[in-house]
């Protein structure tokens, strides 16, 4: 039997995986432990020696027990304490124990949008990928927390936002004045927390009319270049040197040939 068939304990403590014989008419039972992770079976403990990278963090306790002393996150997996004891009446007789081992989670990745123009969506972002168990998230502006839903609280009436704790995505509809701020993220989880860096998100006006007023003076610079170019034509600036000259002369007489006045010419 064990006092404890699911073990919880964070990273880099030390952890009793318990076996208990409750009676036993053989001497000297064999004991062997055995790792079962992702579907792979491998020895921890056979042959009464620590096995692979226990020999130097592990040790057998009361001559049964498995005590881990310094815990990583690769060691969460079922764990089977197997008894032999021949002259028993059960020979054979073996408990799985399920070992979990919590690990904080580190600073998160957040992306916030510098600047937004009003009425625009934004997506802010942050996630993190080493804590066990998966980490939720929270998101804060100006220090304040944010409720997963801007509708369920008063003070955020006038915004258009949504938190998902699962994956740690800030999602505003249709950004206003009052959502610029500075926003940072915190990942949990139950071995602890972090946070990422605060970053400022700006909401400004879109200037419709400066937008418009500029596309006109550019069409009215084109179309005066335009009428310029025309001009410039018109008054033969483009016309090509060359043929401003004489284009055509009247051939020379050749020599040796008089013309015949026709009775047409003189009259």
């Amino acid at each position: 039997i064990s006092s404890n068939t699911k073990p919880v304990v964070q990273e880099f403590q030390r952890v009793e995986l318990s076996c208990i014989i409750k009676s036993t008419t053989t001497p000297n039972p064999r004991i062997e432990w055995k790792k079962i992770r992702g579907g792979e079976t491998s020895y921890v403990f056979f042959d009464s020696k620590m096995q692979g990278d226990f020999v130097t963090r592990a040790e057998i306790l009361s001559r049964t027990s498995l005590v881990i002393k310094n815990t990583t996150r690769m060691d969460t997996a079922t764990y089977r304490c197997e008894v032999a004891a021949p002259d028993d009446a059960k020979i054979v007789d073996e408990i799985n124990i399920q070992l979990t081992v919590q690990v904080k989670p580190v600073t998160p990745r957040c992306r916030v949008p510098k600047a937004v123009p009003v009425g625009k969506t934004a997506t802010l972002h942050c996630h993190e990928n080493q804590g066990y168990p998966e980490s939720t998230y929270s998101w804060y502006r100006n220090s304040e927390p944010l409720p997963t839903d801007s509708k369920s609280n008063p003070k955020f009436r006038n915004s258009s936002f949504s938190l998902n704790p699962g994956t740690g995505t800030l999602v505003f509809a249709a950004v206003h004045k009052g959502d610029t701020g500075r926003y940072y993220c915190i990942a949990t989880n139950d071995a602890g927390s972090a946070k990422c860096e605060e970053q400022e998100m700006e909401i400004y006006d879109l200037n419709i009319g400066g937008i418009v007023g500029g596309i006109l003076v550019v069409v009215v610079v084109l179309v005066l270049i335009m009428l310029g170019i025309c001009c410039a034509y018109r008054r033969g600036y483009f016309v090509n040197s060359k043929q401003t000259g004489k284009s055509y002369k009247t051939p020379a007489k050749p020599d040796g040939v008089n013309y015949i006045q026709t009775d047409d010419e003189v009259s």
